[in-house]
């Protein structure tokens, strides 16, 4: 009995996580369970990351390159990053370079350029994104990728829902999975379980460098209106992420085919 009493007395508590490490397992659990609640990753998938050197797609990059790590499932990932020629919007490609080899990513660094004359009815912001997307399926069908994943997280899709409904009058938005009809490739966002501000939060703390450049355009849209609208429904009601998230699934616009 007093040898039994002496165990216990030597039993030490469990140390009490950090915020950080909370913070950490948190993002993993919600990634890992987008994979799974989505269907987003088969075995023998290979998927290619759009990097565009924000916080979003680092993050995402680092998530999907240790993943693969794991044996199951067995998918490869490479990545891709689109420089603009006639747009201020420039990251440090040795920076992205050595980020993509530090997680075991190849990544290949394209450089392309529009012509905003050809279609002067569209704002530069859509054919500056036209143009980067057509390279990555480009690249993506040029070295045998059947998956594109894109840094989309949860605040991502909940604006794109309300600019739907405000602009396009209907409840829609960008799915955690998508197939294309016109083309073997399928879309998937592995980030659409993760809050913008835990994202912010984990590449403040592990050093994640910012771009050098911004987007010009990034706070000339309507996503950006929306974006100040959502945080003011936020202020209103705490809850409503959830209830819009689950009202998305309810209608079932989280994965198309």
């Amino acid at each position: 009995f007093k040898s039994t009493q002496r165990k216990r007395h030597q039993i030490k508590p469990m140390p009490i996580p950090t915020d950080e490490q909370r913070l950490e397992r948190r993002l993993k659990s919600q990634f890992q369970k987008a994979m799974t609640q989505y269907h987003l990753i088969e075995d023998g998938d290979k998927i290619l990351v759009a990097l565009s050197g924000g916080k979003d797609s680092l993050f995402l990059l680092e998530m999907l390159g240790k993943r693969a790590k794991i044996q199951r499932p067995h998918f490869e990932v490479e990545a891709i990053h689109v420089r603009m020629e006639n747009i201020a919007y420039e990251s440090d490609t040795k920076y992205l370079e050595d980020f993509a080899q530090s997680v075991g990513v190849p990544l290949h660094v394209v450089t392309t350029a529009f012509d905003p004359t050809v279609n002067p009815r569209k704002p530069a912001c859509f054919l500056c994104s036209w143009n980067r997307r057509k390279q990555i399926f480009n690249l993506a069908q040029q070295i045998g990728c059947n998956k594109i994943a894109l840094g989309h997280h949860q605040d991502d899709i909940i604006h794109t829902a309300l600019m739907n409904l405000s602009f396009q009058g209907h409840f829609s938005t960008m799915p955690a999975l998508l197939r294309m009809k016109k083309m073997p490739l399928a879309l998937i966002r592995p980030l659409c379980l993760c809050q913008e501000t835990d994202i912010k939060t984990y590449a403040e703390q592990h050093n994640y460098q910012k771009q050098r450049k911004l987007c010009p355009y990034e706070k000339d849209t309507k996503r950006a209106e929306i974006a100040d609208l959502y945080k003011q429904m936020e202020s209103i009601n705490p809850e409503a992420r959830y209830s819009i998230w689950n009202a998305l699934e309810a209608e079932e616009k989280l994965i198309e085919y």
